[in-house]
């Protein structure tokens, strides 16, 4: 019923974050590697030899942008729930519609850049002679892990943020530090054995360093590690619902 709702509101938003920009849509792309540009321009010399098991000439920027795709799509889904009911309070006094296809739409317009992301980094590793395997069709489920887990947290931060700014101050900050807290723009080698343990405290973590696994070395993922933050997105993902149901009513009377 309201599917023709949602699809026509993922159009609308992506016109009009794009309208009055002459790039358009290529602000999607130029962002993230405009990073892999500077990361690897200062950095590859240092750490291209700290990848173990890799000898190709750009396997520090390949490192890179599988990291960063992984961070990217999680980073955006969480920082769009996080203002999503406060950017969108108008709406949801004025209109009558199920209030759970905002994050729906939200989620869906981040996988539809983060495609775009995607299509662009597969085409930079062809031209740079990064092989590819079949291992790749595993960025399917770990896409899917992603996004539980960073709608998750994000309706539940969202929520929270109505009723608590301070936390809309406070997220950024934590996910700056998460940012460099996890294995992307350094490899997890460079980390000394007994630090390496606090990376279990990383929810993304396991998810970038599959991506990393599938992406730079050809191999599966460790499928413990991403059974576990599966089952951790899923538990997430009922108390997110459970909380954006019963703080629904209360949203519209906060804003």
């Amino acid at each position: 019923m309201y599917r023709g709702f949602v699809f026509q509101s993922i159009r609308n938003e992506l016109v009009s974050r794009f309208s009055r920009s002459k790039l358009g849509g290529l602000w999607i792309i130029l962002n993230p590697l405009s990073q892999v540009l500077i990361y690897t321009l200062i950095l590859s010399n240092i750490l291209a030899a700290k990848l173990p098991g890799v000898a190709h000439q750009y396997a520090y920027a390949v490192y890179l942008m599988a990291g960063l795709l992984c961070w990217t799509l999680f980073y955006e889904i969480v920082s769009r729930c996080l203002t999503l009911f406060i950017d969108q309070g108008n709406v949801m006094k004025k209109m009558n519609f199920p209030r759970v296809t905002m994050p729906v739409i939200a989620v869906a317009s981040c996988l539809l850049h983060n495609s775009f992301l995607l299509a662009v980094m597969l085409g930079i590793f062809a031209l740079l002679g990064h092989e590819f395997s079949l291992e790749m069709l595993w960025l399917i489920p770990l896409i899917l892990i992603t996004i539980v887990l960073a709608a998750s947290l994000g309706v539940m931060l969202g929520v929270l943020n109505v009723f608590v700014r301070d936390v809309g101050e406070i997220v950024p900050i934590l996910l700056q530090m998460l940012f460099w807290f996890t294995p992307i723009v350094y490899p997890v080698t460079i980390i000394p054995e007994i630090y390496r343990g606090w990376l279990s405290m990383n929810p993304i973590y396991p998810i970038v360093d599959a991506y990393q696994q599938v992406i730079v070395y050809g191999e599966g993922p460790h499928w413990r590690a991403i059974g576990t933050i599966a089952c951790v997105g899923i538990f997430l993902a009922c108390v997110s619902l459970f909380m954006f149901r019963r703080a629904s009513a209360e949203m519209v009377d906060a804003l």
